[in-house]
């Protein structure tokens, strides 16, 4: 099964051939330039959950295809891997406060954040989704996107923080935008 979590190489380089060609040489270089501009800043992505039942969460994500990294996990957190660059963090609520002086948000009441990750293929978005409802999540709070060259669904995990999968055929947007254009 596909890797969902990995981004492209940089973003400058797309890893469909198609759609780097459909990007002007000269965006191209722009989008090279303001990389290089930023270079110095992190390239990792941590996402902290807080999370009501640790072991639960883990076993959660570890069902849609995350790795549990035991060098940052203990009886208070856990670092769940999906790539080289996408961690998750699940902190029990004590651990959580100890980082913000802020109440921590009831995800079911209120929307914190949507987290929205890249999918191979429409059948890769349905699968994740078929995973996360099968550990105890819950498919498609909100109303599955399909407009052709683009297809999303999401899901909630067990403390009600939604993630978002999208896919979009990059050939098939470009021949819906050569059309309206």
């Amino acid at each position: 099964e596909g890797e969902f979590f990995l981004p492209p190489a940089s973003p400058v380089t797309i890893p469909h051939d198609r759609v780097e060609s459909a990007i002007p040489p000269w965006k191209r270089a722009r989008q090279a330039h303001l990389w290089e501009e930023k270079s110095a800043m992190a390239k990792l992505i941590f996402v902290n959950f807080p999370v009501a039942d640790l072991p639960r969460s883990m076993a959660f994500y570890e069902a849609i295809g995350a790795k549990n990294n035991p060098q940052f996990t203990d009886d208070t957190a856990a670092c769940m891997v999906f790539s080289e660059t996408i961690h998750v963090m699940l902190l029990t609520h004590e651990k959580f406060r100890q980082f913000t002086p802020r109440p921590v948000a009831d995800a079911r009441a209120a929307t914190e954040v949507l987290v929205c990750l890249s999918a191979d293929s429409r059948n890769e978005v349905d699968s994740v989704v078929g995973k996360a409802t099968a550990a105890g999540g819950k498919a498609d709070p909100g109303p599955k996107q399909d407009f052709g060259f683009m297809y999303g669904r999401s899901f909630e995990d067990l403390d009600g923080h939604i993630w978002e999968l999208m896919f979009m055929d990059m050939e098939a947007a470009q021949t819906a935008m050569a059309k309206e254009g």
